[in-house]
């Protein structure tokens, strides 16, 4: 288990948040916990309270960390929709951002599409129909049918069957994140998602590789053009 261990002088602030990260993800502290006075953490990790304080600030921003006037630090409620947060703020000021992410994707998923059509279960193909029907039922529950959706391209790579693209997958998941609340929003989006999932998961019950990719590129770039479209709407907000 992780434990606090003294930081040496010569490290800077973004080495303590990643230290408190770390012992957060151990749970060592967790959700709505009160961090040690910072007095008291700053002995503890063997660095200077101004250096702390520059870390709590990062976590902050991050939505890690919720710091009260005269109260002390708290571990926020750590749900997804808060720390993706700041990502929307980054994708909203670059439109190539968001460019770069779905190119990500695209490298990434597609491979995955062919994979998983020549290794799939028939019991992963039970489980991605069975969400499929989860998925219908959820217009107009935005936040639902993002985790779903999020769901089903998780289960897609896991019939892919290579734990070296499911990590990447994993970390590109978190990252979308942001941007599919985004587009969940355009009208048209959940009829046009839900159209294309069936078509993907048709070609992987056929164990149609070419089908697959196809399938899986069009998707994408339906989703990368409404999400473009959304952030450059927001931009031009007042």
């Amino acid at each position: 288990m992780t434990t606090i261990e003294p930081i040496k002088k010569s490290a800077l602030a973004d080495q303590i948040a990643n230290q408190l990260l770390s012992l957060i993800k151990e749970k060592l502290f967790r959700p709505g916990d009160k961090l040690p006075q910072e007095r008291k953490l700053a002995e503890m990790m063997g660095v200077s309270r101004p250096s702390l304080r520059e870390a709590l600030r990062t976590l902050s921003i991050m939505n890690v960390i919720e710091i009260r006037q005269g109260d002390g630090s708290y571990v926020s409620s750590l749900e997804p929709k808060r720390l993706v947060e700041h990502l929307a703020f980054v994708f909203s000021l670059d439109e190539s951002t968001a460019e770069k992410l779905f190119e990500s994707r695209k490298i990434v998923e597609i491979g995955i599409a062919s994979l998983a059509a020549q290794r799939i279960t028939d019991e992963q193909i039970e489980k991605l129909e069975a969400l499929m029907k989860k998925l219908v039922d959820k217009e107009g529950d935005h936040e639902s049918f993002v985790l779903a959706d999020l769901k089903m391209h998780e289960l897609i790579a896991d019939a892919a069957d290579n734990t070296i693209l499911a990590r990447f997958m994993q970390s590109i998941s978190q990252l979308s994140l942001a941007s599919r609340r985004y587009t969940v929003r355009k009208p048209g989006i959940f009829r046009r998602t839900i159209k294309d999932h069936r078509r993907i998961v048709k070609a992987l019950k056929a164990r149609d590789p070419e089908a697959a990719c196809d399938a899986m590129l069009t998707h994408l770039n339906h989703v990368e053009q409404a999400s473009i479209n959304l952030f450059k709407l927001e931009s031009r907000k007042p």
